[in-house]
């Protein structure tokens, strides 16, 4: 496996191109905390973070501290965090279920959330509400998904897929119908826009709450990677080599799901970076799931990063991210196609 993700990749070693990825994402956020209406230089941007944890002299205004720590920092964060968890989280999904087309929704968790967040709009109108709900029904969504799976005795991971586009189809509904119902003056833009995705919501206590569940998603699928490779081969194949695969299915499917319902709770729904930020990954250091999580990991933060900032600095009003993620992620999916060889 690891000769095979050399001789796929593009010929740099593993180890420096994580380098220079993460040299990349360093560049990208602190460009990112620089544009804005408020344009900060990039000396004073890294005074402003020294001065944290440096006795450094203030000599700028109070202002720019202020739009640094309290809104362009958490929505940085923000965008890390869901940029890399959606990523780690469609490439296990894709070595879990042995398709490349999988992406981390697949089992409901994008639409369970996108139900949840357009009740909380309809009734509540608090951002609070909008991401408890979210999050709750993403994840009931998920369980709904694996009660309908064990229903019926057949291959477990194809029930899973077919339990979650049902599940899916029917919180869809659901979700269509309070869109049909809702005040079209006030309530309907909320849910739509929500439903497009943003991170303009995102704040310090956000990142307080809802980080260390990303952040530990992300660090236990990095823990298991190696054990994901064996997965990848068939569960028969897995259980001869000692792996217990009902338990690692679960605590993949577990991961994937809080980090997914998560991200949702705090970004409404973002397409597509879990579908073709793993198919960059494959291309850059191949299958071999050890260096492949830790790469889409960087791409996806570096991609969701620049994204985002091109969203609320291109016009004068924000562009959802969802919109600009698919007008992106579409062309590039199909040039990756065109480009990987045929099958899995």
């Amino acid at each position: 496996m690891h000769a095979a993700g050399r001789s796929i990749g593009i010929g740099i070693a593993p180890g420096k191109l994580m380098v220079l990825l993460a040299l990349l994402l360093g560049v990208i956020a602190t460009v990112a905390l620089m544009l804005g209406q408020l344009q900060i230089p990039p000396a004073t941007v890294i005074e402003i973070l020294a001065s944290r944890v440096l006795p450094i002299e203030r000599t700028w205004e109070p202002t720019l501290e202020s739009v640094l720590f309290d809104v362009r920092l958490p929505r940085l964060l923000a965008g890390v965090l869901v940029g890399a968890g959606l990523s780690i989280s469609g490439a296990a999904f894709q070595g879990l279920f042995r398709n490349p087309l999988v992406s981390p929704h697949i089992l409901g968790v994008s639409a369970g959330a996108g139900l949840g967040a357009a009740l909380a709009i309809l009734f509540f109108s608090s951002i609070l509400a909008i991401q408890a709900f979210s999050f709750i029904f993403g994840l009931a969504a998920v369980l709904m998904t694996c009660g309908l799976a064990r229903v019926y005795r057949t291959t477990p991971v194809l029930m899973l897929v077919l339990s979650g586009i049902i599940v899916g189809a029917l919180f869809s509904a659901c979700t269509s119908l309070l869109k049909y119902i809702a005040d079209p003056l006030n309530n309907m833009p909320s849910i739509v826009f929500w439903l497009l995705g943003s991170l303009n919501n995102a704040s310090n206590k956000d990142m307080a709450v809802v980080g260390p569940v990303i952040l530990t998603g992300i660090v236990i699928l990095l823990l298991i990677r190696w054990r994901i490779n064996l997965l990848a081969m068939g569960e028969e194949d897995a259980r001869a080599l000692g792996v217990d695969t009902r338990r690692l299915t679960a605590i993949i499917i577990v991961c994937a799901t809080l980090i997914s319902a998560a991200s949702v709770s705090i970004s409404g729904i973002i397409g597509w970076i879990g579908l073709v930020i793993p198919h960059i990954g494959r291309l850059l250091v191949g299958p071999d799931n050890k260096y492949l999580l830790p790469v889409v990991v960087l791409v996806g933060a570096s991609y969701l990063v620049a994204v985002d900032t091109i969203a609320r600095t291109a016009i004068e009003s924000e562009i959802p991210i969802g919109i600009l993620t698919a007008m992106v992620g579409a062309p590039i999916f199909a040039y990756l196609l065109k480009k990987s060889r045929p099958g899995w």
